[in-house]
């Protein structure tokens, strides 16, 4: 006697949904369509390259960074180049973090300890929550590749208005290392991280904006009924 293929599937197939329902309802896979594809859509990056001796056509260290974002997919929201004045760097890292095309920001140059050399002390400031491990990982990363010289490279991360910032050296090598060993493999996370609690708010004042035109919907029909009551009185009257 031939078995009955449908027979002998069912089972595995009950089997398999159950697994999707109880998948489902843990949220593991309970995302959205546009949820999904946001996890593979392209960041921004502000490149900012720091230096009173190079410019955009002979900057090794910013095309190192432009190459390994646009490899990586990203996009390249706008490159700077500015001058290493403290206040000027303050001015431009502040501004980029306000775009709204920029999800992250990268700068290049002056970080090592001449006396022109003030990104640190320019963008420690501006950092609401800086990431520590950042400049601990690049020193072990660095000493790995160059050894003690590395003592000199002076590097600083953190998050401003949601904006994760990062400041390299302004040598290629050390870009390379920075993007490609740190930078790249956490941005995205980074960003979402940073971003949650903003979302989160931004979801709670659209679900109290939309109940908030429910409710007035439901006292415009109650007026109405209201009103269509008290006309069919004055009619029967």
């Amino acid at each position: 006697m031939t078995a009955d293929p449908s027979r002998s599937t069912a089972p595995e197939s009950r089997e398999t949904a159950t697994e999707d329902e109880e998948t489902n309802e843990n949220g593991g896979e309970d995302r959205t369509a546009e949820e999904t594809a946001a996890e593979h859509d392209p960041l921004g990056v502000s490149v900012v390259t720091i230096s009173a001796d190079r410019e955009l056509e002979s900057d090794p260290a910013g095309n190192v960074i432009v190459t390994a974002l646009e490899e990586a997919g990203h996009d390249v929201a706008t490159r700077e180049h500015i001058d290493a004045d403290h206040d000027r760097v303050q001015s431009i890292v502040s501004r980029m973090i306000d775009r709204d095309d920029v999800d992250i920001v990268v700068t290049s140059g002056a970080t090592s300890v001449e006396p022109s050399d003030v990104t640190v002390e320019a963008v420690e400031p501006l950092l609401e929550k800086e990431l520590t491990a950042f400049s601990e990982l690049f020193t072990a990363l660095g000493y790995d590749a160059v050894g003690s010289q590395i003592v000199a490279a002076r590097t600083v991360a953190g998050v401003a208005d949601d904006v994760p910032i990062f400041c390299l050296p302004g040598k290629a090598p050390a870009a390379r290392l920075g993007m490609e060993k740190i930078i790249l493999p956490e941005m995205r996370h980074l960003v979402g991280v940073a971003r949650a609690q903003r979302d989160e708010s931004e979801r709670d004042e659209a679900e109290s904006e939309r109940d908030s035109d429910e409710n007035e919907q439901d006292d415009d029909e109650t007026t109405n009924d209201t009103d269509a009551e008290s006309a069919n009185g004055d009619a029967n009257e």
